[in-house]
Formats: C-alpha cells, structure tokens, sequence
C-alpha cells in the first residue's frame, strides 16, 4: 500500500454509560479520548447523537464537539451524526458554520436520517418530522444551500444566510445501515460512511453504488468513502474474546428489548445462553473486529478492501474505561500512525 493510500484509522464515539457510571462520567471519558486518539495520529473523533436512553450521554453533538475542539489540536472532529429530520437545515448549518469558524479545517458535518431514539422522542424532537425520503432530500438540499451562501431566486435562499460568514465549510458526511444516504450523498456530491457496526450485511455493494452515481461537487471532486466497524482489541486474544462477546451480548440484549447499561465483561457467560440466543450472538460478532494487535490489523485491512476504501471508523465500547483506552493505544501502534508527544506535567513549586 503507498503511502499516499496508507489506511487511514478514525473513532466514533457513543459516550456509552456503564453499570454503575454517571453521564457526567462518560462524557469526561469521551473528552479523554478525544485527547489521546489526536496525541495518537487518527485522523477523525465522531460523536453520535442519541435520545430518550440511558446507556448512551451523548445527545447534543454539536454541543460536544465545542468542548472537544477546545481540547485537541490537529484530529478532525465531526457529528456521526447530526440526525436532520429532527431540526430546521439553518440552524444545523449555523451550529457547525460556528464551529468551523472556531476550528477551521477541522470539522465534519455527518449527516443521519435515522431517529437515533424512538418514534415517540422523535416526534416530540419534530412533532412535523414525516419520515420520508422527499422531506429528507428537501432538508438536504437546503442544507447544502446555506453551507455554500447560494443564492436561489424566489427561494428562502435568496435573502436568508447562515451565519457566521467563513472562509472555510464543514465537510459534509452522509452515514447509513441500509445504502439509501449513500444515492443522497451521490447526488449531491459528499462523502459517504457506511455503518458496518449496525448492518454487516451488503456494505460493499452499497458504496460501490455510491461510487457508480457520484456527481462531482464544489468541495468534493470525487467519491470519498469509509466503514464504521466495532473494534475491540487487547493484549491478550482471552481478554479481547471476553470483551467482543460481552458487547455482542449488549447487541443481543438491545435486540430482546433490554435497554440496560453494558456490563463488566466478567460478568459474561455466553456459554448458558440457548442455541437460538447463540446463533444472534454469533451474527452480533459479525458486527465486530477483536483480537491481538496483529489479528486485529489483518481483519481491518481486509474490511477496507472489501469496501474498496482508505479509512476505517473504529467503534469501541467495554465497560472498563481502561479497556477502552488500551485498544485504541494498540490500534495505533499496529498501524504505526503518526503520534506526536503528550503534553509536559507542569510542576506545581513548592511554598
């Protein structure tokens, strides 16, 4: 691979609360990752947007990512993402205008369909949100109108800016399971992520289907893509199997309507569950990278081929902060990226 197609690594972060952890915490957690993973050379830090749920803190990602631009220095950061039907397009392109504004070059804006929380918090979210495809593209294109100052005859976008005024706009993101963004995301020329880490199934097809129908625009050129992967990786191949299979677990758990908090990883026994139950448990896997450092960099590779893309999402969620940590410090030591220095410990003197 040269270099100029080295695979690139970057984080979505969940904010994800475990048993026995407060919000505050999780987010604390996620302004902690956000520092090392730029210290460590990945190349993006996503943060989601949830609703109505206790097992994930982060809802307002735009919010968020003012906190995390303050906190790094070269990583880009961005919304994974910012779900459009639930706001008006203004106010989305004002919110991340600001934010480029303030972090110039720096800022994603990755653009949902889905809920991210149920039909009845979505509907107090937009109580006029119909949920369908013309509304969406609507919104979009609007969208796309503010960011780029058009001026539209007879249209809102004659006499309505989104402010403030930049020299620079976000890069705008498409993110989908099913394949539908990615016909948006063609047409109107962004890049496209695919969610590897909800559906396993038939990504591939879907953003060679992006590529086929992209329509060059302004700000990008041409089909820029990547996957979104759970991955979990540890010193030891025991340690990483007790952590792919109690989150699988929480996958399962989700699935059957358990809306609870992940567990400690020791707390798992997969080996009680019926055959059914371990049959989902073993598509859930099919959601998720684990291993040692070597195991683990051969699959991701492999992934990215698969996509035909130069850059991997890796989402990673343990009870244990630590183990959270760990893997990310082991994936960018597998893939040698680019690290730079942690800042010195000032030294408080002494009265």
């Amino acid at each position: 691979m040269s270099t100029q197609n080295k695979l690139q690594l970057s984080v979505l972060d969940q904010s994800p609360v475990p048993a026995g952890r407060t919000p505050r915490e999780a987010l604390q957690h996620t302004v902690e990752l956000a520092r090392l993973t730029d210290r460590l050379g990945f190349t993006r830090f996503w943060v989601s947007e949830h609703h109505n749920t206790r097992t994930l803190a982060g809802s307002s990602p735009e919010v968020l990512l003012g906190r995390l631009g303050a906190e790094t220095s070269r990583i880009r950061l961005g919304s994974g993402g910012v779900m459009l039907p639930h706001y008006a397009a203004l106010k989305v392109a004002e919110n991340f205008r600001l934010l480029e504004t303030l972090y110039p070059g720096r800022i994603d804006l990755g653009i949902g369909r889905a809920p991210g929380t149920d039909r009845i918090t979505a509907h107090a979210l937009n109580p006029h949100n119909t949920f369908s495809d013309q509304d969406f593209a609507e919104q979009l294109m609007d969208l796309r109108a503010y960011l780029r100052d058009d001026v539209v005859a007879d249209t809102v976008h004659a006499r309505v800016k989104a402010a403030p005024f930049a020299d620079t706009v976000p890069e705008m993101w498409l993110l989908s399971s099913s394949g539908q963004s990615g016909l948006f995301a063609a047409h109107v020329g962004a890049a496209f992520s695919f969610a590897h880490f909800i559906n396993p199934n038939g990504g591939p097809e879907m953003v060679e289907m992006y590529r086929e129908r992209f329509r060059p625009s302004p700000e990008l050129a041409a089909p820029q893509a990547n996957v979104a992967i759970f991955v979990v990786c540890a010193d030891t191949a025991g340690r990483a199997q007790l952590l792919a299979d109690n989150l699988a677990l929480q996958m399962l758990k989700l699935e059957t309507g358990q809306f609870t908090p992940i567990e400690a990883a020791e707390t798992v026994n997969v080996a009680a569950l019926s055959p059914d139950l371990q049959a989902r448990l073993a598509y859930h896997h099919q959601r998720i990278i684990s291993g040692t450092p070597d195991k683990v960099k051969a699959e991701i590779e492999a992934l990215a081929a698969s996509y035909g893309v130069h850059e991997v999402v890796a989402v990673t969620i343990t009870h244990d902060y630590d183990d959270r940590l760990r893997s990310y410090e082991l994936l960018a030591d597998a893939f040698a990226l680019p690290t730079m220095a942690a800042p010195k410990q000032v030294e408080l003197a002494t009265v």
